[in-house]
């Protein structure tokens, strides 16, 4: 999607889906595309996701953009620039239920808001932010990823490791992507 960002209206896009879905891919891609267009970019991280850099968002395929890495979703507002048209925000759903009023607050000032994150958490329930996101956002983008046991389309992530933890950062090493069929939710 390429779209004009004029002076008066801003929106909110939403890429989510499953663990190697591509979602950050997508959301680099987005983001390039403002940047050749001459438009200025703000892009922000968790500060959690450490995965392959500390200022930088990366996709699995090592596809990086420079990013500043913050704390909580009410600490990108007042970083964002008068003049940035595009907003870029990566793993969303590290962020609580602020990330909404922040997104919301950045569209409402005219600015395209761009954010990727899992739609759902290891156990398959929905990332209430996540959700809420997707409610209010005028482009949604559902990515599916490859099932790592049998191949079909993959919409789930299912952790490999043992943790009571909800949010627990890693790539290949702790999750792989898994079809309806071959996802066993941790009870």
């Amino acid at each position: 999607m390429i779209f004009n960002v004029s002076d008066s209206s801003g929106w909110i896009e939403v890429v989510c889906g499953s663990m190697f879905s591509g979602k950050t891919q997508e959301l680099i891609r987005r983001l390039k595309l403002a940047i050749i267009a001459r438009q200025k970019v703000q892009v922000f991280n968790s500060h959690l996701d450490t995965r392959y850099a500390s200022e930088k968002i990366v996709s699995h395929d090592k596809n990086a953009l420079e990013a500043q890495p913050v704390e909580k979703a009410e600490d990108i507002l007042p970083l964002v620039n008068s003049d940035t048209k595009v907003v870029g925000i990566d793993e969303a759903h590290f962020f609580g239920s602020g990330i909404v009023d922040v997104a919301q607050k950045l569209a409402d000032s005219g600015k395209r808001v761009i954010v990727a994150g899992l739609d759902q958490d290891f156990r398959g329930e929905p990332f209430d932010n996540m959700a809420r996101l997707m409610a209010v956002a005028e482009y949604v983008t559902k990515n599916l990823a490859i099932c790592m046991v049998c191949g079909n389309p993959a919409h789930y992530s299912q952790r490999l490791t043992s943790s009571g933890n909800r949010i627990e950062v890693g790539a290949g090493d702790k999750y792989e992507a898994r079809c309806r069929k071959c996802f066993k939710p941790e009870k």
